[in-house]
């Protein structure tokens, strides 16, 4: 359903700002009023619980002696979720976690937890699902089960995986309380980081329920002459340069209706997911997952908790950090802004089939440079300048936004070479719309633009000590050599190596979801590294492609082969293999030296008689402080619940050349 004009949009925007309410439409009960993007509540650590209205800020600061106790209840919630294409709400009753301060009306995007270096956190996890039979009965550990047991993975963050910590080798199940310690070091880099249940058998069911939320570390280290500092210091907002933030949750919510015999039901077309008035959706079951099948559903991706909703509060010359989590269990999403041309209307009704036609009418502007600062939480080296951002499942990036104009955008998830499971390349997806307000004049340059205002915030922000080097290194090529996390990996560091290729064996029933040949087993440990080596690692996949994922230590990327040997991980470098011509993959370009906790892997499928679709990833880690046992995993979230993940142990060295046994 549209509003009828851009007049009105813009009209409907000041009813906005003036009220705080929905936007007004010329009949309620026809259509669904525009939702105003907020970012997700802040989950309050415990004794602030009924302080509802303190500033985010503020609340920060009451913490004392160094320590975070937070609470989060696992449980079903019944609500609703808006439906483009048939212009109405669908009842869904879904798992998800619910803490202080949840939106009501966006009940299925967990609450954000903020947390400072050096902090203790303890998080208490009580599992209120009802009791089930699955998480007793199983006799297959890769056949999805238990789906109301639980776990919590802090993903990204640097900490202990054993015990207390980032354990997600336990089974939290129902009616069971435990609670989650994580001790974040002094040291820990700030950034965007999410958390996310993690129970082996049930993940992807319940993050695609939206069991899923952003984890953000706050920091406060300036750089110094002999130490990098947190690039929150630089971004710090003030009354002349007012940088501002929001946090962006994507998720890919699948839920479906079920007929009496308990089979999806379907629209005509027999592919889109249909929920009659009266039903209730759901997610109870992995026939809901497998290649193409988001994109078959019919379903939209959803922001903060919101379908198709609109951003406000931006203003023109305005610079935004956008941290953007994709929360999602499968799917690739190829981010891009572009305005709307004049007299377009905003919709909230719309088939997904529509939806290439509709970008291609009305989303006609030029594509916004995105200038992104951070990759899974990490800053970068400097700035990458992209027109459209690739995210796969669990990643995340930082991007510095400056909208040139006041108008209309579109939010899009563009049409991309296929790099997911399926290999079909996806049309254009609308996700929502930002309305900019009237600011301060850009020039036609944004880089140059947002080059001056950093210039001008480290001429304020920075210490008096490394001032004039952080100023320039932002003159040259937006670097950010002062608040890069980690040192480079040099070649004389590396003390081993390993090997890693994914794998589906289609010719056994049912398939065989794999890592090095074998399914996961429990039971094993798959590799067993010690503690103060470090690695470079060959990442492959023999079929299609998946996103590699460590706990605990991220890695660098040294360089990605195409299979024509090309590196395709420079600055400068395209990645046109298998794709149209004109339309090359940006997902790899300027990763070189980067550092990450997840990354695609990927293996085109190719027309026989073709050279194989096989890349090749050097990657390099090092084994910093932790021991303990944790997991590696393909992050499209179903193919770990049916094994394809591995145990990782890192050891003490024994002083003679080897490694500790823990005892039996």
């Amino acid at each position: 359903m549209y509003l009828t004009s851009r007049h009105s949009v813009l009209c409907a925007f000041v009813f906005v700002v003036q009220l705080s309410l929905w936007v007004c439409a010329e009949s309620a009960s026809a259509q669904q009023p525009t939702r105003i993007v907020k970012d997700p509540p802040l989950l309050n650590f415990r004794g602030l619980e009924s302080q509802k209205g303190i500033p985010r800020q503020q609340t920060l600061l009451q913490r004392s002696l160094g320590e975070a106790v937070l609470d989060l209840n696992v449980v079903y919630t019944d609500g609703q979720i808006w439906n483009p294409a048939e212009n109405r709400f669908n009842q869904v009753k879904l798992r998800s976690y619910q803490g202080t301060q949840i939106n009501p009306n966006a009940p299925y995007v967990s609450p954000t937890i903020e947390v400072f270096p050096g902090e203790t956190v303890r998080i208490t996890l009580n599992n209120r699902l009802p009791a089930d039979p699955s998480c007793t009965n199983a006799t297959e550990m890769n056949i999805p089960h238990c789906f109301n047991g639980t776990n919590l993975h802090a993903h990204g963050l640097w900490v202990n995986p054993s015990g207390n910590g980032d354990n997600v080798l336990i089974s939290i199940n129902p009616g069971v309380t435990f609670q989650y310690e994580y001790k974040i070091p002094p040291d820990h880099p700030s950034g965007t980081f999410w958390y996310h249940t993690h129970r082996h058998g049930s993940t992807a069911l319940q993050v695609s329920s939206g069991m899923a939320g952003a984890l953000i570390v706050r920091g406060r280290k300036l750089p110094t002459e002999t130490n990098n500092g947190d690039i929150d210091t630089l971004l710090r907002p003030n009354i002349s340069q007012p940088f501002s933030e929001r946090v962006v949750v994507m998720q890919q919510i699948q839920y479906a209706c079920r007929d009496a015999q308990g089979t999806i039901k379907l629209n005509s077309d027999g592919k889109t997911y249909k929920c009659d008035p009266g039903d209730t959706g759901s997610v109870e079951g992995y026939d809901q997952f497998g290649p193409a099948s988001w994109r078959n559903s019919g379903r939209y991706t959803s922001i903060n908790g919101l379908v198709l909703p609109t951003f406000t509060a931006a203003r023109s010359g305005k610079i935004e950090r956008w941290r953007i989590i994709h929360g999602g269990v499968r799917d690739t999403i190829s981010l891009q802004f572009r305005e709307m041309k004049e007299n377009a209307a905003l919709t909230t009704g719309l088939r997904a089939l529509d939806n290439d036609k509709f970008v291609g009418e009305n989303c006609t502007g030029t594509p916004l440079p995105q200038h992104l600062i951070a990759a899974d939480g990490l800053t970068l080296g400097a700035a990458i300048k992209t027109d459209v951002t690739v995210f796969q499942p669990a990643y995340r990036w930082d991007a510095l936004l400056v909208f040139p104009k006041p108008g209309i955008y579109c939010l899009i998830n563009a049409a991309a070479p296929a790099s997911n499971v399926g290999q079909v390349a996806p049309s254009r997806q609308l996700l929502g719309f930002v309305i900019v307000e009237n600011g301060e004049q850009v020039s036609p340059d944004i880089s140059a633009y947002l080059m001056n205002k950093l210039v001008a915030a480290a001429g304020r922000n920075m210490p008096a000590s490394i001032k004039s080097k952080v100023i320039a290194d932002l003159g040259n090529g937006l670097k950010l050599s002062s608040f890069v996390p980690h040192d480079d990996i040099q070649d004389d560091e590396i003390t081993g190596t390993q090997e890693l290729a994914f794998n589906i064996d289609v010719t056994q029933t049912p398939l065989q979801f794999q890592i090095d040949g074998r399914p996961y087993d429990s039971n094993r440990i798959d590799r067993t590294l010690k503690l103060g080596a470090v690695d470079e690692w060959t990442l492959k996949s023999d079929f299609v492609g998946h996103p590699f994922h460590i706990h605990v230590n991220p890695f660098q990327i040294v360089k990605i082969l195409d299979p024509t040997g090309k590196d395709v991980s420079g600055p400068d470098a395209v990645d046109s293999f298998g794709a149209p011509a004109g339309n090359p993959d940006p997902q790899y370009r300027a990763l070189k030296g980067v550092w990450k906790d997840t990354l695609w892997v990927k293996n085109l499928a190719v027309p026989a008689g073709q050279p194989p679709g096989q890349y090749t990833l050097i990657v390099r880690t090092r084994y910093r402080r932790y021991i303990g046992d944790f997991v590696l995993h393909c992050h499209i979230l179903d193919h770990e619940d049916q094994g394809m993940m591995q145990n990782v142990r890192i050891a003490l060295p024994d002083g003679a050349g080897g490694i500790t046994h823990p005892h039996p």
